[in-house]
């Protein structure tokens, strides 16, 4: 594969990471961004069709969890004490 010589202006927070990830992995910057590049590509597109579905059973039965019980669970996971996920309840 032939390739392209391409100039990033990176703020020095990011520049900074770019270069702690490449060091990490022993590689070079270019090798990290197209890694990273080749991994966005394989993120899909977000299901809109779902949220909206979602939005409309909450607005007929209005049924769900609230936030800071999510919130606490989340926070308990991988901890000797972890809770089991919280029971959808009309709210």
């Amino acid at each position: 594969m032939s390739k392209t010589r391409v100039i990033l202006d990176l703020d020095s927070e990011d520049d900074a990471r770019l270069r702690q990830l490449a060091e990490r992995r022993g590689q070079e910057t270019s090798r990290v961004v197209s890694d990273a590049l080749a991994l966005l590509d394989t993120l899909e597109e977000p299901d809109i069709e779902e949220d909206v579905r979602r939005l409309e059973n909450f607005d007929r039965d209005q049924m769900g969890v609230p936030l800071e019980e999510v919130k606490t669970w989340v926070r308990s996971w991988g901890t000797p004490n972890e809770l089991p996920p919280p029971v959808p309840r009309k709210i």
